[in-house]
């Protein structure tokens, strides 16, 4: 596997995996979204950053909130080295997750999260330029009647969107420091 690709994602929250096969590829790391706070953005609005990318439902009972939490305490942990990374948590299910949904969610956990959302199109976009997969899945015991088993590992991506890692849902908090440092010049 080069650093530049990655194959399709198996790992998934609130169900089995369900990623389709298909070749490696490089991401494409582009989106047109809009923040929590309403704004339009892309992946060049974040300057000289690097992106910690993961994707997400405001939904989700399991996977995201650990995940958000995980990577918001590795953030916290960086210390001043974390003013180099915004993290961003992007909804896979925008029919439901506005930008006031993904503004009151990120707000309860570390590390300076921003909400993205966006039009159906617009998100559908965006995980296709990640290769995230997320698949709507009734079931009338889930928050809202579906769950929505989607890829579940977080992207580090270079300033302007170029890929740089992907962080497995598997790693512990101090993995994902020593992975974050490692990127972060």
């Amino acid at each position: 596997m080069t650093a530049n690709a990655i194959t399709p994602a198996r790992a998934c929250c609130c169900g089995p995996a369900a990623a389709a096969s298909s070749p490696a590829a490089p991401l494409d790391g582009r989106f047109d979204l809009i923040d929590h706070f309403g704004r339009p953005v892309n992946e060049r609005s974040f300057g000289d950053r690097h992106l910690l990318v993961f994707f997400g439902f405001t939904r989700c009972a399991v996977v995201c909130p650990r995940e958000l939490s995980k990577l918001g305490t590795a953030l916290v942990r960086l210390g001043p080295l974390a003013a180099r990374v915004q993290p961003l948590y992007v909804t896979v299910d925008p029919q439901c997750d506005d930008a006031e949904t993904m503004r009151a969610c990120v707000s309860r956990y570390p590390g300076g999260f921003l909400g993205l959302t966006g039009t159906t199109q617009q998100v559908a976009a965006a995980k296709k330029s990640y290769r995230v997969f997320a698949q709507r899945v009734p079931n009338a015991s889930a928050p809202g009647g579906y769950l929505m088993p989607h890829t579940a590992f977080a992207y580090l991506m270079a300033p302007g969107g170029r890929y740089e890692a992907h962080l497995p849902d598997a790693l512990d908090v101090d993995a994902v420091v020593q992975r974050l440092r490692q990127h972060l010049p």
